[in-house]
């Protein structure tokens, strides 16, 4: 019927007819054509329960623009698999780490340096906690900004102090007071092969190799010496080795039975969750464990944890989740543009909440300690600020040191070495390594000032 209608069209129909046409199509070719969006990939080490909080950044970030997507990929083994890809040439435009496997990164040029990029988008130090902020610098430059950071307090069980005759409100402020607490929390059992309750094991966390903060102990000069042998590191592995001395290694060892010595607070058969130790040194994400896995009686309490003589500022040990981007980012200024989202307060404080961690920002809104998790946040937020608080060493060698300092507490603990012997050994098997770094950096300063302030200049 339509057809046979165009049929019978005078000529002026027909005329009006092309006109028609000709506008329709000069009205399509008319509309502004849509750049295609540019695609960022982007990968980070969150998976399983971390993983969603940082996935809500990104589409926060894709729903804020039409002209950058970004990609998460939660990628395990980061570590390796990002230095593979970026020396391969196919690396992602992002990346996330932590502070402490920053350092080879950078002495290997594999990131970009991001000083001119944030002085242009106006992000300064004083927007952050110095010492977050000081742990993104190395060689004089920018590398990273924080996502969320971490420390480490005393966590107690204030049901198990109470029942042991202690204040349940009430932390011990040195050593000396804190055994006095564990032996008085501590219970063995009736056969005396092992323990009902103890009152802490330091073998619980994995951060072996900083007990030595809490003694006035230092792990290395901040420029080319490890200080394993510090006088506060003995100290401290002294303290280790009086455990099983006045325990019985045995008998720990048949508590610990069956249960995990690697100290992650969110397995369920951590004993600090099942109120069978009732002190450990804790990040602030216990609160969230303590939700998801610990009896809804669980009583916490949070202080910064005892050192030696109670003296002093409050000591603490700092690492942080960060961003970088790098070398071989086919897109770094919408990299950037993203990182800057997620540095934004409101971001920022939703991720840390999300992640049960502090923020990194030196401004915090009230709905932030208001509304967190954790209760205890703000004590953990202010370890952080501390003049007492201490970063990780930054030196390209600090994951074997790492791993040497832990294997010697091993020993020291199995109290098949003594805390001076473990020591030394970590010294003299570490120095010789970061000598050769030193030496190589020494070598490719020149070379490699010159390509960062390349890049710095033309991002």
């Amino acid at each position: 019927m339509m057809t046979a209608f165009f049929l019978f069209l005078t000529p002026m129909h027909r005329h009006f007819k092309k006109i028609w046409i000709i506008t329709m199509v000069l009205a399509v070719f008319a509309q502004p054509v849509r750049a295609e969006k540019i695609i960022l990939e982007y990968w980070d080490k969150w998976a399983g329960l971390d993983g969603p909080a940082m996935e809500n950044a990104v589409k926060g970030f894709n729903a804020s623009q039409d002209r950058i997507e970004v990609r998460y990929t939660a990628i395990s083994q980061i570590d390796v698999k990002l230095m593979l890809a970026i020396a391969g040439r196919h690396p992602p435009d992002i990346a996330g780490l932590f502070t402490s496997r920053l350092y080879p990164y950078i002495d290997n040029n594999a990131l970009l340096p991001l000083d001119v990029l944030a002085e242009k988008a106006g992000i300064k130090k004083e927007d952050y906690l110095p010492i977050i902020w000081d742990m993104c610098h190395y060689r004089g430059h920018l590398w990273a900004l924080p996502t969320t950071p971490l420390d480490e307090a005393l966590c107690w069980n204030k049901r198990l102090f109470r029942e042991a005759g202690l204040d349940p409100n009430k932390a011990p402020r040195t050593i000396a007071e804190f055994e006095e607490y564990n032996e008085k929390i501590s219970k063995p059992n009736p056969d005396g092969k092992s323990y009902k309750i103890f009152g802490h094991l330091p073998s619980r966390p994995w951060w072996h190799s900083q007990w030595g903060f809490w003694f006035g102990g230092r792990l290395w000069d901040g420029e080319s010496r490890i200080t394993a042998t510090d006088e506060g590191n003995r100290l401290a592995l002294e303290w280790i080795a009086s455990y099983p001395k006045r325990f019985g290694l045995h008998q720990i060892l048949a508590f610990t039975e069956g249960g995990s010595n690697a100290g992650t607070s969110t397995a369920t058969i951590d004993p600090f969750l099942q109120e069978r130790v009732a002190m450990e040194m804790c990040g602030p994400w216990i609160a969230d464990s303590i939700l998801k896995y610990a009896s809804k009686q669980f009583e916490l309490g949070v202080a910064p944890f005892p050192t030696l003589t109670g003296q002093g500022p409050p000591v603490t040990a700092v690492e942080s989740d960060i961003i970088t981007i790098p070398v071989g980012s086919k897109h770094v200024r919408e990299a950037f543009e993203f990182i800057c989202y997620v540095n934004q307060q409101k971001v920022m404080e939703k991720l840390c909440s999300e992640h049960c961690q502090f923020s990194p920002l030196s401004k915090v809104s009230d709905a932030f300690w208001k509304n967190h998790p954790n209760p205890y946040i703000r004590t953990f937020y202010d370890l952080a600020s501390s003049p007492g608080a201490q970063p990780l060493p930054q030196t390209t060698v600090w994951y074997e040191y790492d791993k040497e300092f832990n294997q010697a507490i091993q020993e020291v603990w199995a109290l098949r070495l003594a805390p001076d012997v473990a020591l030394k050994q970590v010294q003299e098997r570490i120095q010789p390594k970061l000598d050769q770094r030193v030496d190589r950096w020494k070598n490719l300063q020149g070379k490699l000032d010159k390509i960062w302030t390349e890049e710095e200049n033309n991002p």
